[in-house]
């Protein structure tokens, strides 16, 4: 009996991999407040972040985007500039134990791109946007989560989108602008306009 449970749950705990998004990815994805992103170049740190607010899309089954506030670096532009890589982990912290990796490569869109007035009409634009990454999805992993707690969100933090909001355009511009490398030197293309609380 015991040999049988153990069979059962090593399958139950096998990582299935798709080519795409389907539905049911989708419909996980939609309920997720936080997501992660991971990038890397050939040398130098290996950046991970988390990201919250309303700021990620599903454009197809094999395209996905996600708005980008402006913070305390620019790794991911950095790497996908020079390397393209890019993972995208959900977990689901309530019902069904659920962890979701997405696959595939990116790049920056920024506001002064040909790309962006298609882009910025699927978001809600938040003060602070400084660019748009797209993704193209090459693999899909879901895999069980059962080592993820259960967690409940209790609210948003409006202190990011507060600060941006606070800031002087100029300056805030001034800030972006000399943030044009990450922190192994690798350049990144700043944004050239200021999204304040009104826009």
């Amino acid at each position: 009996m015991a040999g049988r449970l153990r069979v059962a749950l090593a399958h139950e705990a096998m990582a299935e991999f798709t080519e795409t998004l389907n539905d049911k990815h989708v419909e996980m994805i939609g309920k997720q407040p936080i997501f992660f992103t991971a990038t890397a170049a050939l040398d130098g740190r290996i950046n991970l972040s988390p990201k919250g607010y309303d700021a990620f899309r599903v454009l197809s089954p094999s395209r996905v985007a996600y708005l980008d506030l402006g913070g305390s670096g620019n790794e991911t532009h950095a790497h996908l500039s020079v390397d393209g890589r890019i993972t995208i982990m959900f977990c689901n912290f309530d019902r069904p134990a659920l962890i979701l990796r997405i696959y595939g490569r990116g790049h920056a869109v920024l506001p002064q791109d040909s790309e962006w007035p298609g882009l910025a009409q699927h978001f809600t634009i938040l003060p602070g946007t400084r660019q748009i990454f797209v993704i193209d999805v090459e693999s899909v992993q879901s895999s069980c989560g059962w080592g993820v707690p259960f967690m409940a969100l209790e609210r948003e933090r409006d202190t990011l989108q507060k600060a941006h909001s606070q800031m002087e355009p100029d300056a805030w511009l001034a800030r972006a602008q000399g943030r044009n490398k990450s922190i192994d030197g690798i350049p990144t293309r700043p944004t050239d306009r200021y999204f304040g609380p009104t826009q």
